[in-house]
């Protein structure tokens, strides 16, 4: 038995069997033997009915725009395959980022503070035999998710939104006046999850008494791995992934600083690693993590697993035999460069995981969603007000984001084809460049790009300064990204340019669209394109 298994194998839960389903995936999409299952289609007859404004097919995250929603009025059914509730080990995020849960009235000020159960300071950006830098008050916040859910999901439930759980999406057919949604209830013993989750609640939830759902509209919450985003993608490989794997453990020296983004080791493997480390209320997270291609070669979860078990004691100081886990974390995050995803039907829209909307850089789709919720909130009630619900009303509301897709250039930095030749410290010297720049640039520049905000004049500065400072370095990582892969980026850089400019002149003009609603929600969608295209949504 190897050491993973032997360390997994003494955890609450059926750790290694899921482990195993995970790795499984993992080489169905590595030797692209995943099938795409037809789970949309179209009929042009209408609907006799319509039961519900919107569908949202995916709890755990459909929830906060399920609540919101609700509030304002409008009929929401929320399916989730399993129980809505949260996971034990917490969401990280900055706490600057939560305030959009206070103004969207989905959390008092009182209980935005009991869902926060962890908050540290400082956070450690460092590379291997290169820059240590600290910084403040950036991801430094831990947010019990089984607290936050369920308070959401009472939330919901007050405001006449019904749940439905252990229902999960089946099918869906695209009517000219709405959307029929079947699904699937399993009257399983539901799967508890980790830790002391609280039981569902059968008075306030509702029971999935019929196998259909008609709609105005249908939102795929479903995540990376939807059916409706995979048929969408019509199959295709992702550009990225990043696979993740970590533990939640006792016994560590007392610390109550964090890493952000750290490495020890040179490259090996074809595989630059990363780390992640931070307090947990029940101990100290860490993970380890590497960006890579999905091609037949690379590692598993349990490849990964076993190298952080092996360097899990360098990177912290302490033995293995000194810590008591208590969890394991693993998976992996498909990314692809057409994101955000926008679904080519009528009455549908891709939110959070599903969406891509969440950065290739940081692959968190629980930030990417708060960040964006009171813009979906907005669009989509305005949307469903104007009927604006055809395929190409609801693209502008995951519009193309230059400061979404520059990042692209920065992950396949820190990626190494299989078969490239590249030096094995080359990655830690550029991350140490481009750090060094960014912090001597200060707060305005760093703290921003830690929190997937990319904005042009930021990154024009570090660009030039690195270029300056490194020249060589910059001509080395050429070749490494791919000439293709720098043209493409240059034109997402030009149009982060572009868009930097049009926001302020968008904001200009808005007061004059008032006495015409009929074009504000084009003008409207444009201009929330252009504020969060260019990274300006930092700080409003």
């Amino acid at each position: 038995m190897s050491l993973t298994e032997q360390i997994l194998a003494q955890l609450p839960g059926d750790v290694l069997t899921q482990l195993a389903q995970a790795d499984r995936l993992w080489q169905a999409y590595r030797t692209d033997e995943l099938p795409v299952i037809p789970v949309v289609k179209e009929n042009p007859d209408r609907l006799e009915s319509i039961e519900w404004d919107v569908v949202i097919c995916g709890g755990t995250l459909g929830i906060m725009l399920g609540a919101a929603l609700a509030q304002q009025g409008w009929r929401v059914a929320l399916l989730e395959k399993g129980i809505l509730r949260g996971r034990v080990q917490e969401w990280n995020i900055s706490r600057r980022e939560l305030h959009s849960l206070i103004t969207l009235n989905l959390l008092t000020a009182q209980e935005l503070e009991r869902a926060i159960v962890t908050e540290y300071n400082p956070a450690r950006i460092s590379f291997d035999q290169g820059i240590e830098l600290w910084v403040e008050d950036v991801l430094n916040v831990g947010v019990d998710p089984v607290f936050l859910l369920e308070t959401l999901k009472t939330k919901f439930l007050a405001a006449g939104g019904q749940l439905f759980e252990q229902t999960g999406f089946e099918a869906a057919i695209v009517h000219p006046n709405g959307i029929n949604v079947t699904t699937t209830f399993s009257q399983r013993a539901p799967v508890t999850g980790e830790g002391n989750a609280p039981s569902p609640t059968p008075a306030t939830s509702s029971s999935a008494a019929s196998s259909t759902f008609r709609s105005r509209l249908l939102l795929d919450a479903m995540g990376h791995f939807s059916p409706i985003a995979r048929q969408s993608r019509q199959g295709s490989k992702p550009d990225a992934v990043c696979l993740v794997v970590g533990t939640c453990a006792q016994g560590f020296s007392e610390n109550q600083t964090g890493d952000l983004f750290a490495s020890i080791t040179p490259i090996q493997n074809q595989c630059q690693y990363f780390w992640e480390a931070f307090p947990a209320h029940d101990g100290r997270t860490t993970y380890l993590f590497t960006y890579l291609d999905a091609h037949p070669d690379r590692p598993s979860l349990q490849d990964l697993f076993a190298d952080y078990f092996r360097l899990l004691p360098q990177y912290q100081q302490v033995e293995l035999s000194q810590l008591q886990f208590q969890r394991a974390l693993f998976g992996f995050f498909p990314c692809y460069r057409q994101s955000p995803l926008r679904l080519g039907w009528d009455r549908m829209l891709a939110i959070g995981d599903s969406s891509g909307n969440q950065s290739p850089l940081s692959f968190g789709g629980f930030g990417a969603m708060i960040r964006h919720l009171p813009r979906l909130t907005n669009g989509i009630q305005a949307a469903l007000t104007t009927d604006r619900l055809r395929a190409a009303d609801l693209a502008r509301l995951q519009p193309y984001q230059p400061s979404l897709s520059v990042t692209w250039l920065f992950q396949r930095a820190m990626s190494v084809g299989i078969n490239q030749s590249v030096p094995p410290d080359q990655i830690n010297q550029l991350l140490s460049a481009v750090f060094r720049e960014m912090a001597e640039l200060g707060d305005p520049v760093l703290k921003p790009f830690l929190q997937d905000v990319v904005q042009f004049p930021a990154l024009f500065q570090t660009m030039l300064r690195v270029s300056i400072a490194q020249p060589i370095l910059v001509l080395k990582v050429i070749p490494q990204v791919g000439l293709a892969t720098l043209l493409e980026w240059l034109g997402h850089y030009l149009l982060l340019a572009v868009y930097t400019g049009l926001y302020p002149i968008g904001r200009a003009l808005q007061p004059w669209l008032k006495s015409a609603p009929s074009q504000r929600y084009g003008f409207d969608r444009w201009l929330e394109a252009w504020q969060f295209g260019s990274g300006q949504d930092y700080g409003d």
